[in-house]
């Protein structure tokens, strides 16, 4: 009953993350016209998304589209994109670990994927990497489960587990576990690991670049120096990893790490690549889980090597996040619990395509 475009869509927390779902099939096809519209429903261009539903955050700024699979051994086809809160830029360049939770729970209640028992199985195909992920959604009675007794760092009470199976995650953007070809470059004078595991990421040993590696997210956020060289690596490092100009783009994602201090395996700060996480992405970690069990990273160097089957767990600024490594079929694949919740569904409302620059 008014002049906006009325789309469907559900509000979902995945992980440690939040963002509307949509069907693929609800959205235009063509990219330009899609991402127009994904920047008006998430009011991006303004600090706090006041224009938008997007939480002015990086981690409540994420939007996970779903359709029916187009690959064998799927069943569904998952595209993320990271939606700038600051800038009208969307980027669907990397995958989104937490997000990827409350896929499954989606798709079965979209009617993409039948409950089969007590926990149904979904085959996730990330568009974004190529990659399969596996989540396995509890069904009990028929329907997806959302209350449970899982508890994890970073969201607060319990709900259901949700189990991901990262099915042969290196190369996940480049092809490759190490795009620059070895498993430590120095840039700038700083040893790093230029690793694509999940997700591009360069790893960086805290104390090398004058920090410890233990300060809170938004003590690291106010520090601009730090930012500002933080950058600077990445932008190198993307370059080497054969990413090209990354300056618009989230990828790869700078990450220190430090000795771990409350009783896990290594501790981390994952950044977003502009701020620090608020916890640790989940694509994060299993691409930091894998560099503790290579040979000759920073991370294998600082900890010494883990070797697989291992669970190791990763500390980060709300608490722990548990990676188990293991060997299926001669590859090595990572597991991860996570929590999923349906918060809202109905219809959000866009500004219509002739209004945003780009052809009905």
């Amino acid at each position: 009953m008014n002049d906006l475009t009325a789309i469907p869509c559900v509000l979902m927390r995945g992980g440690t993350s939040k963002g509307p779902f949509f069907l693929a099939s609800d959205l235009p096809a063509a990219a330009d016209q899609r991402d127009k519209i994904l920047l008006s429903i998430m009011g991006s261009g303004h600090p706090l998304q006041i224009d938008g539903i997007g939480g002015g955050n990086p981690v409540t700024s994420k939007v996970a589209i779903i359709g029916p699979a187009t690959v064998p051994g799927a069943d569904v086809d998952y595209l993320f994109a990271q939606v700038r809160v600051d800038q009208q830029i969307v980027d669907t360049s990397p995958n989104c670990g937490n997000m990827l939770a409350a896929v499954g729970p989606f798709a079965i209640e979209a009617g993409l994927v039948p409950v089969r028992g007590v926990a149904t199985l979904v085959r996730i195909h990330n568009v974004n990497t190529g990659k399969l992920i596996e989540a396995e959604v509890p069904t009990p009675n028929g329907s997806v489960s959302y209350l449970g007794e899982a508890a994890i760092d970073g969201v607060p009470g319990r709900a259901a587990p949700i189990a991901l199976t990262f099915m042969d995650a290196a190369g996940a953007r480049t092809g490759q576990l190490f795009p620059t070809g070895k498993p430590i470059d120095l840039i700038d004078g700083v040893a790093v690991t230029c690793i694509d595991c999940a997700m591009p990421m360069i790893l960086i040993e805290a104390v090398s670049i004058g920090t410890t590696g233990l300060e809170s997210a938004a003590e690291l956020d106010a520090d601009k120096e730090l930012l500002e060289r933080l950058e600077k690596l990445r932008i190198a490092a993307g370059e080497r990893m054969g990413l090209g100009d990354v300056r618009n783009q989230v990828t790869p994602k700078p990450v220190l790490i430090c000795r771990p201090k409350t009783g896990g395996d290594i501790s981390v700060r994952y950044f977003m690549p502009h701020q620090c996480h608020p916890s640790l992405a989940t694509t994060g970690a299993v691409g930091i889980a894998t560099a503790c069990i290579s040979q000759d990273t920073v991370a294998s160097l600082l900890i010494g090597r883990q070797v697989p089957p291992v669970v190791l767990s990763i500390e980060h600024p709300s608490g722990h996040l548990d990676v188990k490594l293991y060997e299926r079929d001669g590859k090595v694949v990572a597991g991860i619990l996570r929590t999923a919740r349906r918060l809202f569904e109905g219809h959000v409302l866009a500004k219509p395509v002739t209004q945003l620059g780009c052809a009905a």
